[in-house]
């Protein structure tokens, strides 16, 4: 942690511990994905500043619709980079406090243990029967999926054992093991604990692909909340970094 930001979370961690009565609330609309590393990150911030923080959990569409039309929430914690922006654009978040607070990271993984060695090479070998990819056109991490075939030079290769899914439900079957015997995910959809939590998987080097940004934004709503202010840049924190990757994320 450099000198200015340990002397910014001092000074407000002492405001805080001041402030006493005079704690505030904030209201955080958070992507279903990473309700859980967030709701661990809330936990930590009201314990060292006494604010309050209220979560409300659903899809960054659904979220999205909900600021649109009047909610009133203070920060939004999306699960893209394209939501909060257009936020922006349309004044509904303040700008300047639009950034990027984790990234998602991409895995091949399969249901079976053992099934897939920690270098790839069941992918480069084409050593399956089924791969299961995200449709690029309806999931933000479908787009990289294909990327990292393309850049390993194995998309021909593979097409004819592609299998999209389309939505949630698809994916849900994917990680019951009934769907495919591999495919790509997102690795915070089987990482817990600083580990795969089963089957087992192959971490893509974020080199193959491109970035999956998920981003933060104070919105017109919370302008003049302190609370929100002080949680968002709390997000921005080593602790909040070291939370995030326990559960498949990185900074």
């Amino acid at each position: 942690m450099n000198a200015r930001f340990r002397f910014l979370v001092l000074a407000l961690l002492a405001c805080a511990a001041s402030a006493g009565a005079r704690a505030g609330q904030v209201q955080v609309a958070v992507a279903s994905n990473v309700a859980a590393p967030i709701r661990a990150i809330a936990e930590d911030f009201q314990q060292k500043t006494g604010n309050v923080v209220v979560l409300s959990t659903a899809p960054t569409s659904q979220l999205y619709a909900q600021i649109k039309n009047g909610a009133r929430y203070d920060v939004l914690v999306a699960g893209n980079d394209v939501l909060p922006a257009r936020l922006e654009a349309t004044r509904k978040a303040v700008p300047g406090t639009r950034y990027t607070y984790a990234t998602r990271v991409l895995a091949l993984w399969s249901p079976y243990a053992g099934y897939v060695d920690p270098h790839g090479d069941v992918l480069r070998n084409n050593h399956f029967q089924r791969l299961s990819i995200t449709s690029p056109d309806l999931q933000p991490y479908g787009r990289p999926a294909m990327q990292v075939l393309d850049r390993l030079g194995l998309r021909g290769a593979v097409d004819d054992k592609l299998v999209e899914r389309h939505d949630a439900a698809d994916t849900r079957r994917f990680l019951s093991g009934d769907h495919s015997d591999l495919g790509f995910v997102t690795l915070s959809h089987v990482y817990q604990n600083d580990r795969v939590a089963r089957g087992s998987a192959w971490i893509v080097p974020t080199s193959l692909y491109d970035p999956i940004r998920q981003e933060a934004v104070l919105l017109e709503t919370g302008r003049g909340n302190l609370a929100a202010r002080s949680f968002l840049f709390y997000l921005k924190g080593p602790k909040v970094g070291q939370i995030m990757r326990s559960y498949g994320f990185q900074r």
